[in-house]
């Protein structure tokens, strides 16, 4: 059984238990587990999920005060996006050492400065998945080494401009939209 975890907060007869599972697909990348779990009112129901192994995304903050970002074509969806550099975090591997290579790996920079700024989940119904987001500075140029599957194009906008395709509409990637709001608060407003 897994163990659970609560805030001090939280009020633990409201928390749903698992009593057992089973993994009901498993791909290269994702999982699908099924699991029976003990409701509040002790029925039974079945739980599935989607198993991630969490990402990391990076908010690389140029001298100037302009963002590097990147433009990828993102199938299935069929559109090219506008994102931060982000990546899949490796089994035991670290956030922050996930970063630094996810940052290297597709734009060619290395930072100097880095700091934490907060963990998101995007879908907590039906994924595990978790993103961690850090703030990059202090950016120093080099060569991309992209993935063998990966193209893509880096280019840097200002804060306003992210800010104005989130409204517009032109960014709508989850961690992008996220990761402009949190600039927003941490450049702008000098939280």
């Amino acid at each position: 059984m897994d163990k659970l975890i609560l805030s001090p907060d939280a009020n633990p007869h409201l928390a749903e238990i698992k009593v057992s599972g089973e993994l009901a697909y498993s791909g290269s990348f994702l999982k699908v587990e099924k699991d029976i779990v003990r409701l509040p009112d002790a029925n039974q129901v079945t739980r599935e999920y989607i198993k991630h192994p969490g990402a990391v995304v990076i908010l690389p903050l140029l001298d100037d005060g302009t963002v590097l970002m990147e433009r990828q074509f993102r199938y299935p969806l069929n559109q090219v996006f506008i994102e931060f550099p982000a990546g899949k975090i490796d089994p035991d591997e670290d956030a922050l050492v996930c970063a630094k290579r996810e940052l290297l790996e597709e734009t060619g920079y290395t930072a100097t400065d880095w700091r934490y700024l907060c963990t998101i989940h995007n879908a907590i119904a039906y994924s595990d998945e978790h993103l961690d987001i850090f703030l990059a500075k202090g950016l120093v140029a080099g060569k991309a080494q992209l993935d063998e599957e990966e193209f893509l194009e880096t280019f840097t906008a200002t804060i306003p401009e992210l800010l104005d395709w989130v409204r517009t509409g032109k960014i709508t990637d989850v961690k992008t939209v996220i990761g402009s709001f949190w600039l927003e608060r941490v450049i702008v407003e000098k939280w």
